[in-house]
This record gives structure tokens, C-alpha cells and sequence, in this order.
């Protein structure tokens, strides 16, 4: 069975921490969902982490269709939230034309865009046709080129208006709110005033969920690593020994082996050469 937003309000009624991860492909959404992630997102992320873009902000709402495809075709259980990326919710008539797109054409479960008071109205439309938003403040990255990346919220005012952003997006009808980069006293303090969950990445321990992007998790840059990620694995290094090895093999004539090749009788061979023979005699 699939998880839904209810069963996700459940969890945080139960007081269940929810761990989210992201994923952008049919293999890692395999993986995520039989490790029983309850939710998968499919971020915008994927322009700096697969597309090789510096920014979220190039990334178009076709390229995010063919991952959240994948993605969605990965997994069983997990409720699958995707982006809507930069620019493609700037009115309400956008914002229902591209998250239409995203839940017809890719099967996904819910959308996730990015501010506050602002986007408030698009959120409560798109809840009223029926579609599950999940919000997202402090620090958005697809407001990069404006605010940079660091931490939102350190001062007075930009905090106090954080918590103004996030109960107008629970009020708007959102299922649920990402906390990125905020002090982690300001997130404990939201997410005490929501009854939706916050799911926090570099927001500290006291929201309802953590989501992490899955190369940042699984340790695939040896050079990066972003203070609010911990790498629970160096596949970096790993995969880097593994095609190291394989070059190496192929390149001294190891691999392949004889159990890794299909091999014929030595007669058939030979009738098939013989016939070869035959046709270049013939012309």
C-alpha cells in the first residue's frame, strides 16, 4: 500500500520522527522503498547532483517529469513528493497548469514549492483542486542568486517572519513544510506551532522528520560535504576502487572470463564458416 498524506499526519500525531530521502532514478527509488522510507522526494536538487548544473534555478519542469517518472516507477510504498521548479508557479494559472502536468504525466503524489506568505494563495488553490502540497522555507534554493546560501532566520525579524510564513502555509492547506537552514531553536519553535509536520534538513533535531539528499548521504562526492549532511556511507571512494579494478582487469586481459561469456559447440562454428565460405564463393 502506498503511503498518503493522512498516514503521514498520523505519524507525526503519534509522535513518530518521518525520514525523508531524495532519489532521482528507477534504482535509488528501489532502494529507498525497500529500506521503508516513508516519503521520497524528488528535488530539484537533481540539477546540481545528476544534470551538473550550479543551481536548482535552470532546471525545467520536463527534466523534472522524466526523473519523478523514473522515480515513481521505483517505488511501491512511498508517497513521492516532487518539485515544481524556478518559475513554473509564478501566478495561480501556472501553478495548476504545472503541478496538473506533474501529477498526471509522472504519477507523482504530492508537489513541493518553495516560500511563504507569498505563495500562500497558490498553495491553498492547488489544495482546493485537489492536489497534496508539502511547503518550504528558510533557506530556498531556488532564491539562490537573491539571498545566497546560508542560514535564514538568524535575526529578529527574518525569524519572527519564518513563523509568520509557516502558519500561513499550514493555514493554505499544506500537508507539510521543509525547514532548510535555520537555526535549530527557530525550528524546534515552528514546528511546536504546527499541527502539519516540518521535515528539517540543517534545521536541527527538533523537527518532526529529516530529509537528505541521497549523494550527500551515501558519501558520492569525495570533496563536499555540506555541514547539515552526515555520510553514512564513502561510496565515492568504493565505486571509485570498483571501475579502478575493472580497467585494470580489462586492460590485462582478465575480465572478461570464461563464466562471464556464452560459448557455441566448435561444429556449429565451423558449418557457419563453412557457409560463409559458400556465400563468398557464390558471388
Amino acid at each position: 500500500m502506498r503511503m498518503t498524506i493522512l498516514d503521514i499526519q498520523k505519524m507525526k500525531e503519534r509522535g513518530e520522527r518521518i525520514p525523508m530521502i531524495t532519489a532521482y532514478d528507477y534504482t535509488s527509488a528501489q532502494i529507498a522503498d525497500r529500506a521503508g522510507m516513508p516519503m521520497i522526494l524528488v528535488g530539484d536538487s537533481l540539477g546540481m547532483v545528476v544534470l551538473g548544473y550550479t543551481s536548482t534555478v535552470p532546471v525545467t519542469l520536463d527534466e523534472m517529469l522524466h526523473h519523478i517518472k523514473a522515480v515513481v516507477r521505483g517505488s511501491q510504498h512511498a508517497l513521492v513528493v516532487a518539485d515544481l521548479p524556478f518559475l513554473t508557479y509564478a501566478s495561480v494559472e501556472q501553478a495548476i497548469t504545472s503541478a496538473g502536468r506533474v501529477m498526471q504525466e509522472s504519477g507523482a503524489h504530492a508537489v513541493k514549492l518553495e516560500g511563504g506568505v507569498s505563495v500562500a494563495p497558490i498553495i491553498a488553490r492547488l489544495v482546493a483542486l485537489g492536489i497534496p502540497v508539502m511547503g518550504h522555507i528558510g533557506f530556498t534554493p531556488q532564491s539562490v542568486n537573491q539571498i545566497g546560501t546560508r542560514v535564514q532566520g538568524r535575526e529578529a525579524r527574518a525569524a519572527a517572519q519564518l513563523i509568520v510564513d509557516a502558519l500561513a502555509i499550514e493555514a493554505a492547506g499544506a500537508f507539510g513544510i521543509v525547514l532548510e537552514l535555520i537555526p535549530a531553536e527557530l525550528a524546534a519553535v515552528i514546528t511546536s506551532r504546527l499541527r502539519i509536520p516540518t521535515i528539517g534538513i540543517g534545521a536541527g533535531a527538533g523537527c518532526t522528520g529529516q530529509v537528505q539528499v541521497w549523494h550527500d548521504m551515501l558519501g558520492l562526492y569525495r570533496d563536499f560535504a555540506p555541514r547539515h549532511a552526515k555520510h553514512y556511507a564513502n561510496l565515492a571512494d568504493q565505486i571509485g576502487a570498483a571501475v579502478e579494478s575493472y580497467a585494470s582487469e580489462v586492460r590485462a586481459g582478465s575480465f572478461p572470463g570464461a563464466e562471464h561469456s556464452a560459448t557455441m559447440p566448435a561444429d556449429t562454428l565451423t558449418a557457419a564458416l563453412a557457409q560463409l565460405a559458400d556465400r563468398a564463393g557464390e558471388a
